[in-house]
């Protein structure tokens, strides 16, 4: 139990950084928010309904109500020796209806609860600032939309290999998000705007320290 104490408070302080990659300072994270415990089940429940949320039914088959063509009998009912047939609609003809095909109109949504997605982003931002893979940067304004400067401050803040999500204040970012649209395994994405998804699929994460309220 103590040693838990002692870990939590570790996490409840961290170091603050400039973008040349020294430290400047250190602020105080909201335990509440990077002293979660990790639930792999939870994360990956919402990770999984978060990409079928955003899935697009786009793949889509006629069935013989959709089909061109077919208003009138083939031939009549009987006396031709043929089989009997109503429509040229019908599944069994070439260029007729397809049965059991996928439709356009097919639901993938699944749902997750408020609590639940809360509770999946602070257990995966808790896992980040626990293995070391969570930065605060005082401040990541840009007077410019220059990608350099950006790839200049990532490689002084994580070396060569950059996998970044940058989170600034959701207001005066639009630099920031138009320096990172070119730069390969790096994403700018506003505090309000956070989820689990985008958190684990970047390895580091760089948060304005006043985005830590926003976030809150």
């Amino acid at each position: 139990m103590e040693k838990d104490r002692e870990y939590l408070n570790i996490i409840m302080k961290t170091q603050v950084f400039n973008l040349k990659g020294e430290s400047v300072g250190e602020v105080n994270l909201p335990a509440n928010v990077f002293e979660v415990a990790w639930k792999p089940d939870l994360v990956k429940q919402v990770m999984l309904a978060q990409a079928a949320n955003a899935r697009s039914p786009w793949a889509h088959t006629k069935n013989r109500a959709e089909v061109s063509g077919g208003g009138k009998k083939p031939w009549k009912q009987k006396g031709t020796g043929r089989a009997r047939h109503g429509s040229i609609r019908s599944p069994i003809w070439r260029g007729g209806g397809t049965t059991h095909g996928p439709n356009n109109l097919r639901d993938y949504s699944q749902k997750v609860n408020s609590k639940m997605k809360v509770l999946a982003l602070h257990s995966a931002l808790s896992k980040k600032a626990a293995d070391g893979e969570l930065k605060v940067i005082d401040s990541l304004a840009l007077e410019n939309n220059k990608t350099k400067q950006v790839v200049t401050a990532l490689h002084a803040l994580l070396g060569k290999k950059i996998s970044a999500l940058l989170v600034p204040l959701t207001l005066g970012s639009k630099n920031l998000y138009r320096a990172c649209r070119n730069i390969p395994r790096v994403r700018g994405l506003a505090a309000s705007a956070l989820n689990v998804v985008d958190l684990l699929s970047h390895k580091n994460v760089l948060i304005d320290k006043n985005a830590i309220a926003e976030i809150k």
